[in-house]
């Protein structure tokens, strides 16, 4: 009998080990993609040209997301810290503390990865937004600032007015030599809204992926930190039945 339990406490301090190496594991990988989030958070936010942009169309909403995300990454290098202590100290109690840091992490980075993907997508908030803009900007043409931002927008992005080119017929504004293609002289046949819209897509798609990538594993963090408490119970039962 006493073989059998000497066995099993073998056993439990095994699957307790590779538990807490695994746990490391995931710190580090934690660790490494919440920079990553972080530097691409920022570079997000302080792009020098597609900054000028969002103050152009007045898109200061699209970087709501960004902002939460760049705490959200701060946090999770820190909760990277504090799983590898608690799971090195063995203690109940800072494993349970874990495990709620890394459920809140989960929702923070969860809300923020939303908040991006509502003003930087297809049918989001963002669009109406741009068309606010855009239709301003097309109606005070005649000023040199607002024809300049309309040339800037629309020759690098490849578009024409909010909604096309009908827009500054509508309008009864000239369609402007930027709203043509340089080779075929046709005009641009999507509006700004949805070729913005698929622009701001593509930045936040990385960003969005990786906050949710991240949520994935504050999940399975939680779950190898519970198991881990279990364990460490059974071997604290299994220590005073020895005794």
């Amino acid at each position: 009998m006493v073989g059998i339990r000497g066995n099993e406490a073998m056993r439990l301090e095994k699957q307790i080990g590779c538990i807490k190496y695994t746990i490391f594991s995931f710190n580090a990988l934690l660790w490494i993609l919440g920079g990553g989030m972080f530097g691409l958070a920022v570079w997000l936010r302080v792009e020098p040209g597609f900054q000028e942009w969002v103050e152009f169309l007045d898109l200061g909403d699209y970087y709501i997301g960004t902002y939460i995300l760049i705490i959200a990454s701060v946090i999770v290098m820190i909760i990277a810290f504090f799983g590898s202590a608690a799971a090195l100290m063995e203690s109940a109690l800072f494993l349970w503390i874990n495990i709620g840091l890394q459920l809140f992490t989960f929702v923070f980075g969860l809300a923020g990865a939303a908040v991006l993907l509502d003003y930087s997508t297809y049918d989001s908030k963002i669009q109406p937004i741009i068309h606010r803009s855009m239709t301003s900007l097309i109606v005070n043409s005649q000023y040199d600032r607002q024809s300049q931002i309309l040339k800037i927008v629309q020759e690098n992005i490849g578009c024409c007015g909010a909604n096309g080119p009908m827009d500054y017929l509508d309008l009864l504004k000239p369609l402007p030599s930027e709203c043509r293609d340089t080779v075929t002289g046709n005009a641009f046949f999507h509006g700004c809204v949805d070729e913005l819209t698929w622009y701001l897509e593509s930045r936040s798609g990385w960003l969005a992926g990786l906050s949710l990538t991240l949520c994935m594993l504050h999940v399975i963090q939680a779950v190898l930190s519970l198991i881990l408490i279990e364990a460490k119970k059974k071997e604290d039962e299994a220590a005073i039945f020895k005794r």
